[in-house]
């Protein structure tokens, strides 16, 4: 029945409305390539992934052994490293593709790149190293300094291996150590090893007709070329494109951050829209050092609870963080409260969510009119689907570049650009001649592990893990693989899968490696290991759970629900979560790496 015959309260009538609009912009975006609409960058790709910040210094090929190995120099294995430090374990090498630490944050260098989640809980290990954040929402130069910060402070440079791949991670049963290879013609040899490659490294195209015919200069985001724009990563105007046409694809979180910078400094600005990205307010501001100078030791583990909690819906006397996300769920926790005739369950939760989430993203629709001059294109950036269908982005100049003569949005309306030739591309049948063309199309998020960390890992008795996770993710608490002892797994799934704030996953999976490796080490154990039991158990309570990333049916396709597929039970093993939420996972692994039994494992 058409939502206009239907005979409804008001409220009620607008809800069907927009979830009608929401479920027609979704079909227009839906493809059944899913993620195989995206180029794996190889081969004739491959410069795309070029380290253009660092040129790897010759050396000699290592043929050595470390107590601990950790492959990814981002804030997983910085965090890994620290906490082993801090726990006693010394002989620690972490091994990066990149010319530094980072992992994200040391190829994300495009101009405006900053934080979404306020530094004082993005940041890891504050207090420790005795930084203060200078801002809110730190820029990308401040994070990455805080990355290289972390690695002097733990003494994580002495023994590492950067702009160094790794090629092959196999298990040798016999020596009961893993062997690693790389593309340095390394064979080092590691009684642990950590693997924290995460999905923000490898750089993902769009898979557009034509696109290796552009004749002229092309990169992706997170390998910015300042020689060819002028700049630099601390926002500098990039002088170089004032006589030139600028063409970006893409308008997610990246493409959010660096057109108002191409806006201000491009002769012609061309941005090329398949759906538009929710942009609420950021309200950015600089941190006053006497402020912080009151803060109490301890203050960091706080905030992150206390963000933790407000930001998954519980009760606290004070939001410490006061940003998007917390305001997200005290919205949804505010409309449980008023209508208590609906009750506490799953039901009034989600109608909670629903009644919350409307009235938020019609804040921000009207945000749009507000701001932008024209009524075309201020239609046109309009979000037609809930706030976390697609990461929620914050800013108070990206709106405001459209406003710029020079800057032009050309909306697809859902089906994207056309094609690729040799001076330029097509969108709705019109051809833009461009001078360069910039991919935001982000990273690959939903591919295979293999193929996103560009190694496979071998396990007992020549076991693969793209096979043993060939129809999905098997784990103990995330971290912990049968028949891959002495492993450790470093990211959010299969535990608390805090999706808000990334790292605060890392700081607890760090706490709780290094307080296994110090238990192993102190009782002279050579494997640890889970056990099949606990393994199936685990992943077990997880599916029956259904706590997930993503998921949500009447979502706009994207990197949050697989583009627009159906998960199968591979995607929706690959993106549970603990099922009582981040809060208990936290105190749940607390309590268990602390109590000295760690049930599930098996020390021999």
């Amino acid at each position: 029945m058409p939502v206009t015959d239907t005979v409804l309260p008001d409220d009620q009538l607008d809800r069907e409305a927009t979830l009608a609009k929401y479920l027609e912009e979704r079909d227009k975006r839906l493809r059944a390539e899913g993620n195989d609409q995206y180029i794996n960058v190889t081969d004739e790709f491959e410069h795309y992934v070029e380290d253009p910040y660092v040129e790897a210094v010759e050396r000699e090929p290592l043929n050595d052994e470390v107590t601990f190995a950790f492959i990814g120099g981002g804030f997983a294995g910085l965090l890994t490293g620290a906490k082993l430090k801090e726990a006693g374990i010394d002989d620690v090498r972490i091994i990066e593709k990149g010319g530094d630490f980072g992992g994200t944050w040391y190829w994300n260098r495009y101009p405006g790149a900053q934080c979404d989640t306020a530094a004082f809980i993005y940041l890891p290990l504050l207090e420790e190293t005795g930084h203060m954040p200078s801002e809110k929402y730190t820029h990308a130069p401040e994070i990455l300094e805080h990355c290289r910060r972390i690695g002097r402070h733990f003494d994580l440079y002495d023994n590492a291996v950067l702009s160094t791949e790794v090629t092959e991670l196999e298990w040798d049963d016999d020596a009961k150590r893993w062997i690693i290879r790389t593309n340095r013609g390394d064979e080092m040899r590691a009684k642990y090893v950590g693997v924290g490659t995460g999905p923000l490294h490898r750089p993902k195209l769009p898979g557009i007709e034509g696109i290796t015919s552009f004749k002229g200069h092309s990169f992706h985001t997170s390998r910015w070329d300042y020689d060819y724009t002028g700049g630099d990563p601390s926002g500098a105007l990039m002088e170089k494109l004032a006589d030139k046409r600028v063409g970006i694809i893409g308008t997610g979180a990246t493409a959010v951050q660096c057109v108002p910078h191409l806006a201000k400094a491009c002769g012609e600005l061309f941005v090329f829209q398949r759906t538009p990205s929710s942009i609420d307010i950021r309200n950015n501001h600089a941190i006053d050092p006497e402020w912080f100078a009151t803060l109490q030791p301890g203050w960091q583990k706080e905030w992150l609870e206390n963000f933790t909690l407000l930001q998954t819906g519980g009760f606290a006397d004070e939001d410490l963080v006061m940003d998007g996300w917390t305001d997200i769920s005290q919205r949804i926790r505010d409309k449980v409260v008023e209508h208590p005739e609906r009750g506490f369950g799953p039901e009034a939760l989600q109608q909670a969510y629903f009644d919350s989430d409307d009235e938020k993203m019609a804040e921000i629709r009207a945000r749009v009119d507000e701001i932008i001059a024209d009524p075309e294109t201020a239609e046109a950036l309009k979000p037609w689907y809930r706030q976390l269908c697609k990461r929620p982005c914050f800013h108070d100049q990206y709106l405001q570049a459209y406003n710029t003569p020079t800057a032009h949005l050309v909306h697809t309306d859902g089906k994207g650009v056309e094609r690729i030739d040799e001076t330029g591309l097509w969108a709705n049948g019109e051809h833009y001649e461009l001078d360069l063309i910039i991919y935001a199309s982000g990273f690959e998020v939903g591919t295979d592990f293999a193929r996103r960390s560009g190694f496979d890992m071998v396990g007992r008795n020549g076991l693969a893990l793209s096979e043993k996770w060939d129809e999905g993710m098997l784990s103990y608490h995330g971290t912990h693989v049968r028949d891959f002892p002495n492993a450790f797994i470093v990211g959010p799934s299969q535990a608390a899968n805090l999706i808000s704030n990334v790292p605060h996953n890392l700081t607890e999976r760090g706490n709780t490696i290094a307080a296994i490796i110090n238990h192993a080490e102190s009782v002279g154990a050579e494997v640890v290991e889970t056990t099949a039991a606990a393994e199936d158990a685990w992943v077990d309570r997880l599916e029956h759970g259904g706590r997930r990333f993503g998921g949500d049916p009447t979502c706009t396709p994207g990197y949050y629900n697989f583009e627009g597929q159906d998960a199968g039970r591979r995607g929706t093993l690959n993106s549970m979560g603990y099922p009582e939420g981040p809060v208990a996972y936290f105190e749940y692994i607390q309590e268990w790496r602390t109590t000295g039994d760690f049930e599930g494992l098996e020390f021999t």
